[in-house]
Parts: C-alpha cells; sequence; structure tokens
C-alpha cells in the first residue's frame, strides 16, 4: 500500500497488518501465543516497563496479535488508538473503573443493552450518581447535566427498540461543556457511523457483534477518537499525565482497567475478530437489505402491532438515521398482535434461530422481557416500552427471499 494514499474502508482493513510487516511473508498477523516477553538487555525490559521505549512485557497488558487488531479498529473508527478487550461489557466497564470516581455523575440514554443498564445500576449503588434520560432529544441531556457530570453515555441505535440518539446535537452540547462523550458504536459499526463526526470522544465496539460478525469469538474495544480534550478531565493522575496530553486518557484506562483488572482479549480471539473483520462491510450490505425486507414485510401484515426499525419512514428518527448512518443496520425488533403467542411463534420458525446474540452470519431471534431484559423486572420495562411480546431480531446473511418466506410462514401458520 501507498502510505500516502487514501483508499477505501475495506481496502485498509485487509492491508492492515501488512503495513508494518509481517513474520515470513504471512498475510495475517500470526497468532502470538507467549504470556510474556523476553529482552537481551535488561536495560530495554525497564525501558519498556517505565514506557521510555515501546514494548510488551506481560500478555494481560499487550500482545502482538490483539496490538495489530487494535491497530485496524483505530483505523476503522479514524481514531488516535484503541484498547481492546475481553468482551464489548468489559470496554464499557473499562470506562468506569479507569476515569469515574466516588461523587461524579454520569448522563446515559435510558434507552440501553439490558447488561449496560445494570451496570450503570450498579455504578450508582457504588457513589456514582447516573441519571437515565431521553437521548433522542438533546433537552433531556442538557438538562440533566450537573457540575460533577463526567460523561454523557449513548448508543447509536439502542438494543432492541431501535431509538436513535441525537447523536450531533449531544456532541456539540458535551463539546461546549467540556464533557467526555461516549458513544457505543455497536449496532451501527464503524462501516455505517464513524462517531468521531458527532464530536464523541470515546468509541465503544463490541467486536463479537459486527466486526468480528461470526459468532465465534467474544470481544470489545475502546477508541480515542482525539476529539476530548483530557486536559479538561479532572481525574487523570499524575503518572499518566508523563504521556503527551493527547495520550493522557487511554494511558490511565489501559494502566487501570486493563492492566489491573485483566479484562484481556486474547490472541486467538483476536486473530477470529480480525479475519473477521476483513468481511464486515459485504456482510453488512446484506444484512442491511434484508433487515429493510424483513421490516417492511412485518409492518405490511394485520397480525403485527408494531415494527421499531430506523430504516421505516414510521420509524420517529427515520430522517436522522438517514442523515447520519450509510444504512440502517442490521437490528430490528417487532410486536404481535394480542392473541399471538411470541412463544409459539418463534417455534414455527424453520431458519432464524432462537439465540442471543448480534450481528452473526445467521439471523438470530429472542424474546427480550422473557430474556435479556427479564432481570430489569416489569415496571422498568415499561418505561423502556419493552411490551411482554417484543421479539428482537439480528438480521443475518441468508437470501432475501427465504428470510422473508420464513418471518411470513411463521405467522401464516
Amino acid at each position: 500500500m501507498n502510505d500516502k494514499k487514501t483508499y477505501g474502508f475495506t481496502t485498509t482493513i485487509l492491508h492492515s497488518d501488512r503495513q508494518k510487516g509481517i513474520e515470513h511473508g504471512s498475510l495475517h498477523k500470526p497468532i502470538h501465543t507467549s504470556v510474556t516477553f523476553g529482552y537481551e538487555d535488561a536495560r530495554q525490559l525497564a525501558e519498556v516497563f517505565q514506557g521510555k521505549q515501546p514494548g510488551y512485557r506481560y500478555g494481560r497488558q499487550g500482545n502482538p496479535t490483539v496490538s495489530a487488531l487494535e491497530e485496524k479498529i483505530t483505523k476503522m473508527e479514524d481514531g488516535k488508538s484503541t484498547i481492546c478487550f475481553a468482551t464489548g461489557m468489559a470496554a464499557i466497564g473499562a470506562i468506569v473503573q479507569g476515569l469515574l470516581r466516588e461523587g461524579d455523575h454520569v448522563v446515559s440514554s435510558a434507552f440501553l443493552f439490558g447488561n449496560t443498564n445494570s451496570l450503570w445500576m450498579t455504578v450508582g449503588a457504588q457513589g456514582a450518581k447516573v441519571s437515565m434520560v431521553d437521548a433522542t432529544d438533546v433537552k433531556n441531556v442538557e438538562a440533566a447535566i450537573t457540575p460533577n457530570t463526567r460523561l454523557v453515555f449513548v448508543e447509536t441505535i439502542a438494543n432492541p427498540r431501535t431509538q436513535v440518539a441525537d447523536l450531533k446535537r449531544i456532541g456539540e452540547l458535551c463539546r461546549e461543556r467540556g464533557i467526555l462523550y461516549v458513544v457505543d458504536n455497536t449496532m451501527t459499526s464503524p462501516y455505517l457511523f464513524r462517531p468521531k463526526t458527532v464530536g464523541a470522544g470515546l468509541v465503544v465496539n463490541s467486536l463479537t457483534k459486527s466486526i468480528g460478525g461470526h459468532g465465534n469469538a467474544l470481544g470489545g474495544a475502546l477508541t480515542d477518537t482525539g476529539e476530548y480534550d483530557w486536559t479538561r478531565y479532572p481525574h487523570i493522575a499524575d503518572n499518566y499525565k508523563k504521556n503527551p496530553a493527547p495520550q493522557w486518557g487511554m494511558a490511565q484506562i489501559r494502566a487501570k482497567a486493563l492492566r489491573d483488572f485483566g479484562a484481556t482479549l486474547g490472541p486467538e480471539a483476536a486473530h477470529h475478530i480480525a479475519v473477521g473483520a476483513e468481511t464486515m462491510a459485504l456482510r453488512q450490505e446484506r444484512e442491511c437489505k434484508n433487515a429493510l425486507a424483513v421490516a417492511q414485510m412485518l409492518e405490511a401484515d394485520e397480525r403485527v402491532a408494531a415494527v421499531y426499525y430506523p430504516g421505516l419512514e414510521s420509524h420517529p428518527q427515520h430522517a436522522l438515521s438517514k442523515a447520519l448512518f450509510r444504512s440502517f443496520g442490521s437490528l430490528m425488533s417487532f410486536e404481535l398482535k394480542d392473541g399471538i403467542d411470541c412463544f409459539d411463534y418463534l417455534n414455527r420458525m424453520h431458519l432464524a434461530v432462537a439465540a442471543s446474540n448480534l450481528g452473526d452470519t445467521r439471523t438470530l431471534v429472542i424474546p427480550v422481557a422473557h430474556t435479556i431484559f427479564y432481570e430489569m423486572g416489569a415496571e422498568r420495562r415499561a418505561s423502556m416500552g419493552i411490551a411482554e411480546s417484543l421479539i428482537r431480531v439480528s438480521v443475518g446473511l441468508e437470501d432475501t427471499e427465504d428470510l422473508v418466506a420464513d418471518f411470513r410462514q411463521a405467522l401464516e401458520a
């Protein structure tokens, strides 16, 4: 590749590893399984530990295979640096562990993945305050901000009801107030959207989902976009201020969250994710096409009470989604009318698999209220608009006609 030329999304990912040269001419970065790394000069080992020169210390803190994936994710998000973790939730938890303190305040979208919602409840019980707001309107975020607000957290497209946050205006608000803006990009992926364009300072991606794409490896990532001025963050320890100011936040997260808590991404998983990422754009194109076709069919069926997909003109944030995203994603959900049992419906499907994951090659379906949102209780589900009959769909790569026919026949039965 020509370092002076700007290439397209997929071209960049495909040739990322080769930019730094790979052992023996391999096209993929090899899987480095070593836990520790030796140095012939003990002084060099000390300088690596002191951060005076680059290098690897111990597998919990870094690995050549994982580093290659981190560079790939950084390029995807047009960021400055990335840290990978064992799961997407570990990446979000790293923000909590690395940056928040007792008495801090977080403003979060109320429309969240169930486990993220649970994490914020835990944070609230441990001395930090969390305000959950309807982030589809920036006014709700602004009203919740206090002098102790350290960060604002939103998902691009909410899981499972597909509400779309007022991403651009929230970014403008955070920049004006000097607040760290964190955007979970999992439901859109770096191919469909780059949160950097709306001012996000940190971007979360669950690598398990669309980036890895094949349901065969867990992983998560935090990317620093360079949009946030870390000199404005009050909790950076002096030890990490030895780095240039733009590196302060990630230096502290890598040490206090990755090193100290050890939610490390293994090299085998990193390799699976890196290979899967090469076809992300191709998969996303097909999945988005399939999702729109299924959503349109369901919306037209009188036995369906509601369909939630940003690609539908009936969606409250359709125009916003069209302006922000390359396409509308592979996540959708729908409610059946009274009298149609959601379990019976799912059991009549032949192609869609009853399973809990997103961004897989296969179409996956799950009854939300009875599974992934069961623990939060009926009152909290109702406040989030989660109906008892709500079915979440992660649309896969099947032939469009086959997939639409499967959803239709389950209704007609």
